[in-house]
């Protein structure tokens, strides 16, 4: 397999997990390469059913490594709890399985709290952030203050740094918010066990990406959240506080841009999104609640139920144009399974392509295209062949308006309901 970047094409929760999952099956190195545990991959197993937040989709693989990248922001006791989960479930994960780059940035619990107390303080202004620190520490981490993983696993590095830090953390929780302040001692002690267990996985990731590059071993880039929540091309404020499109594989993880080969787009058969900002194609009738109810539409993370809607192809091709996508992933297909007419957004009136000021997509009127449906249920399908006239000519109609092919099609949650139609993924 060609060294490949994944990445969502909407607000993210469009199945990233399960396509990488299906691709490391072929690549030898599994990448995170941003975000935090704010966002979930939800991957299902033969039934068996496993949310990972920060260890990359590709560890359930047998003989794939993966790596965490240093454009990731790591809480600790979450990390250290996913792993104890893996084991729990018999798939225990050694260093040599998961590596972790030293300059990957680390959540601490005062970033946490920032977080939470902003968010309460702005009322309902709320952006709809997870309160999980992941925003705070980006912060930290543009303004030079930021505590990176190769030194919270050092005590006595940490010490100084805490000492450096929190002052300034502990007026902001205290002066601003009236919150507890935080200190030095106690933080040491909460965080002095996990940074034990946590540092036989620090690693030099640039060595070892450019080992596998030498080495001709197939690397997977693996994104979090959607390119609609990108700080930069997203529907900004209504954002995460990272780069979630396909460039920022390169920058969060110490690979040059000559050795990715293709970028794969995730895109959901409809669309949601969880949390405030604009969603032009957002359905609040009955029909947003039967794609809400029949899809399982909440966040793997927070349990927040999401938004739903109609397929917007002029927000998909915008995002292939962002990410230089070469093939999509289809997924959750299955869940518009009988309902009798569909809709594609084909653009918006009077205005070409998306709006950068998130109030103006929020104003757009969107130009629906009406195609029919299918009543039978496709997630026993196991070809493409195989489904119903009116849903290949759905999906071709999407590919016709985004300008790439659907070389996978997911027909349900598990591993097995993929139906693939180019060999990249696997096929024959």
């Amino acid at each position: 397999m060609p060294n490949t970047v994944v990445v969502g094409t909407q607000w993210g929760d469009e199945g990233k997990g399960k396509v990488v999952d299906v691709l490391a099956r072929d690549a030898g190195l599994v990448v995170r390469f941003q975000g935090g545990n704010n966002a979930g991959h939800t991957l299902v197993v033969d039934g068996e059913t496993v949310i990972l937040h920060l260890v990359p989709s590709g560890i359930l693989n047998p003989g794939t490594r993966c790596l965490v990248g240093n454009g990731v922001v790591i809480d600790p006791r979450v990390l250290l709890g996913e792993l104890d989960a893996l084991a729990a479930r018999g798939r225990p994960v050694t260093p040599g399985q998961l590596t972790i780059s030293g300059g990957a940035h680390v959540i601490m619990p005062y970033h946490k709290k920032l977080d939470q107390l902003r968010e309460t303080a702005r009322g309902k202004a709320a952006i709809g952030t997870t309160g999980k620190g992941i925003g705070p520490t980006y912060e930290d981490k543009v303004a030079r203050r930021g505590l990176r993983f190769a030194e919270f696993v050092h005590e006595d590095t940490l010490r100084i740094r805490l000492e450096a830090i929190l002052p300034e953390k502990n007026r902001q929780i205290v002066e601003w918010y009236g919150g507890e302040p935080f200190e030095v001692e106690t933080l040491l002690d909460q965080l002095r066990a996990v940074a034990e267990r946590l540092a036989p996985f620090a690693v030099d990731s640039v060595a070892l990406l450019h080992e596998a590059v030498d080495e001709k071993i197939s690397i997977l880039f693996e994104g979090a959240q959607g390119t609609f929540l990108d700080v930069d091309h997203g529907t900004y404020p209504f954002v995460t506080s990272s780069n979630t499109v396909a460039g920022a594989a390169c920058a969060g993880s110490g690979i040059g841009p000559t050795a990715i080969d293709e970028v794969v787009g995730i895109t959901k058969a409809y669309t949601t999104r969880v949390g405030s900002g604009p969603f032009p194609t957002e359905l609040t009738d009955a029909l947003g609640e039967q794609l809400r109810a029949v899809g399982h539409e909440y966040g793997a993370t927070t349990g927040r139920a999401r938004r739903c809607g109609w397929f917007d192809a002029r927000l998909v091709r915008h995002a292939v144009y962002v990410n230089g996508v070469t093939r999509i992933a289809l997924t959750k297909l299955d869940v518009l399974s009988g309902i009798p007419e569909l809709q594609i957004c084909t653009g918006y009136e009077g205005i070409s392509g998306v709006p950068a000021d998130a109030t103006r997509l929020a104003a757009v009127t969107p130009i629906y295209e009406t195609l029919p449906g299918w009543e039978e249920d496709i997630t026993k399908c196991r070809d493409f062949d195989d489904l119903p006239e009116t849903c290949k000519a759905y999906v071709a109609r999407i590919e016709e308006l985004v300008g790439v092919r659907a070389g996978l099609v997911s027909v349900g949650p598990d591993r097995a309901e993929t139906l693939v139609r180019d060999p990249f993924f696997g096929g024959n």
